[in-house]
């Protein structure tokens, strides 16, 4: 079962983090929402302190979080994902509607993406020996050259963890490397007709207009809210607002 943090009382609500993530990376919107839901977090597959496994499908992983509400007797629960984690909510929507109350997607779309947005990153991982490493710091100089964006490196290292007299990457890096394709897949199923909002970052590329006929087959009640002035992070650029468009959607 994947490993999760609840907190607060109400209506259901599961948040889950997108690639390279844990269930910390949307920490502060669970505190702003536990006042008046349940809230609970997860760490996805191969993420966070879940289990690593080689099948690294959005089938698979919606299939985590129906397992994970099964465990809690959770009979329905909204659902707010940012990135592979909107991916992962999208999936759940569609393969189990009657399971989703509430549908939020943080800046990424229903389709296949061509454009390898992590290569970069992946290069950190693989060809920075981490374990050789005595400090955070020199992980971080070590990283850079191929990670330039301070924000993307001090992200990425919130998975290093002390091992030994080095460090090691909490994420299983050599199965999200060899099936990356499979994250850049569009989830498949029957059109969810709920409720559900689209939160893009204004200066992102991962949500534009030519991904709106995709977001209108698939999710036809769906509208559109764009946060200005921030990238794929919005959540973390602008915590305030959109923190507040969830709750207001979700309420």
């Amino acid at each position: 079962m994947l490993n999760y943090q609840q907190r607060g009382q109400g209506p259901d609500v599961i948040l889950i983090h997108g690639l390279f993530g844990s269930l910390d990376n949307l920490g502060n919107l669970a505190r702003s929402l536990e006042d008046a839901f349940c809230v609970t977090s997860v760490d996805l597959r191969n993420h966070g302190k879940s289990f690593h496994t080689d099948d690294t499908s959005l089938t698979a992983m919606a299939g985590d979080i129906i397992a994970l509400m099964d465990a809690l007797n959770l009979k329905s629960a909204s659902l707010v994902g940012h990135s592979l984690g909107g991916k992962v909510a999208m999936q759940v929507a569609l393969s189990n509607a009657n399971r989703v109350n509430k549908l939020v997607v943080a800046d990424i779309a229903p389709v296949t993406y061509q454009h390898r947005h992590h290569d970069n990153v992946f290069e950190a991982l693989t060809k920075v020996d981490v374990s050789q490493y005595q400090s955070r710091k020199d992980v971080e100089d070590a990283i850079s050259p191929y990670i330039e964006e301070q924000g993307t490196r001090l992200f990425i290292l919130k998975n290093l963890v002390k091992d030994g007299d080095g460090f090691r990457w909490r994420i299983n890096v050599p199965v999200l490397l060899e099936h990356y394709q499979q994250v850049l897949q569009a989830p498949t199923g029957e059109p969810f007709t709920d409720p559900t909002l689209f939160i893009k970052g204004g200066n992102s590329p991962y949500l534009t207009e030519a991904h709106s006929q995709a977001v209108g087959e698939r999710f036809p009640k769906a509208q559109l809210k764009v946060i200005s002035g921030v990238g794929h992070w919005l959540h973390a650029e602008k915590p305030a607002v959109f923190n507040k468009l969830v709750r207001d959607f979700l309420s």
